[in-house]
């Protein structure tokens, strides 16, 4: 199982960037999305997840109204479309895909988001 995340990069306030996690070796429409990001001596905290039909959405209140998660099953893909961002948004952003049947979970490598004048 392979969770490659992508899209992360250095960005002005008020910028916008949309992150990928390509998901492979997995059944994809079994597992729930989660998107993580931990900044520097903080703990790491969930973002956003949409559940294995898409059909359920969550996420944390410092993101909600600018963040949305989305999924793409023919490509295996979730996406988090990040939009006025801030500096406090800045943190490594790590996919997760889980399925609550058999707790089951993976994670990715994780991707830099800093935002920054």
């Amino acid at each position: 199982v392979q969770l490659v995340e992508s899209g992360g990069g250095l960005v002005q306030p008020g910028g916008a960037l949309r992150l990928s996690c390509a998901a492979s070796g997995l059944t994809f429409s079994t597992y729930a999305m989660n998107w993580y990001r931990q900044a520097p001596g903080k703990v790491r905290e969930l973002v956003a997840l949409i559940s294995s039909d898409g059909g359920n959405l969550y996420y944390t209140d410092a993101v909600k109204g600018r963040f949305t998660i989305s999924r793409d099953s023919a490509k295996n893909t979730a996406y988090l479309q990040m939009n006025s961002l801030k500096p406090e948004d800045t943190a490594v952003y790590y996919c997760k895909a889980s399925r609550s049947s058999d707790l089951t979970m993976y994670w990715g490598q994780g991707t830099q988001v800093t935002v920054s004048s």
